[in-house]
């Protein structure tokens, strides 16, 4: 079981725990249809059978050693125009709370994949429901490693790998949600500009020379940030070039 978070004014205060579930995003968009919920309400469970990943990815997590949870937001002061501020809100807030409790540097690899050291810890799943021009209800779902010993791929680890140590996971639920309402609460207070600012000071590659490819055509580039829209900008020989998601992979 899972203790209401104690940091946060709204986040977690309703908090759902289950034992198991197919998918944490899944449940609480079922909920949604069938009942009124409060924003801030947290789903949160110990086994996720079926979790799902940005792209259509799946995102698998070892049952009681890791975070695997979805919570609610109602940003209605979020043009949908704008929707990728609340992407940059919730990673810098994941990354900021990681920097906290590790000597390691937490990175975001854009879009919103949260990297320590080329190894990926947290994954976000972020589904927007839109009301007239402004967002409605938003389910965000996060994949935190924490406590995992072990991976089927060379590119995932976890929190303790770099800690040393294994981690409470109560402990870091309520440090990850406190950073995360903190961030959207400078969103909902016109700080978009400041989120954006950390955000691309903890974008992963960022400045530094790296092979890229789109389209199965390799190509030499460096990142230097984003645009309004959210597309990556990659400046090569030829200009910078702008890409949306899965439009191009980061080789080496």
């Amino acid at each position: 079981m899972y203790k209401i978070p104690a940091k946060t004014v709204f986040l977690g205060k309703n908090l759902i725990y289950v034992p198991e579930c197919h998918s944490t995003s899944s449940l609480l968009k079922e909920w949604l249809h069938e009942k009124e919920l409060p924003e801030g309400t947290l789903v949160i469970t110990d086994c996720q059978t079926s979790g799902r990943g940005q792209r259509g990815n799946t995102w698998e997590s070892e049952p009681g050693k890791n975070l695997t949870f979805s919570f609610l937001l109602r940003p209605a002061f979020l043009e949908a125009r704008d929707q990728f501020d609340l992407n940059m809100a919730i990673s810098v807030g994941i990354a900021s709370a990681l920097n906290k409790m590790l000597d390691e540097a937490a990175l975001v690899k854009w879009p919103n994949d949260i990297m320590i050291e080329d190894k990926k810890v947290c994954g976000i799943l972020i589904e927007n429901s839109i009301l007239g021009t402004t967002l409605s209800d938003v389910t965000i779902g996060i994949g935190l490693n924490v406590n995992q010993a072990s991976f089927g791929i060379a590119t995932a680890g976890s929190l303790s790998q770099f800690s040393g140590t294994s981690l409470n996971l109560d402990e870091v639920l309520n440090e990850v949600v406190a950073e995360i309402e903190r961030c959207y609460q400078m969103l909902g207070n016109g700080q978009a500009r400041q989120i954006r600012e950390q955000y691309i000071d903890r974008l992963y590659w960022h400045r530094q020379p790296h092979i890229f490819e789109t389209n199965g055509a390799p190509f030499v580039g460096m990142i230097s940030g984003i645009d309004s829209e959210g597309r990556l900008c990659i400046q090569s020989e030829n200009g910078i070039r702008r890409f949306l998601a899965k439009e191009v992979q980061y080789k080496s």
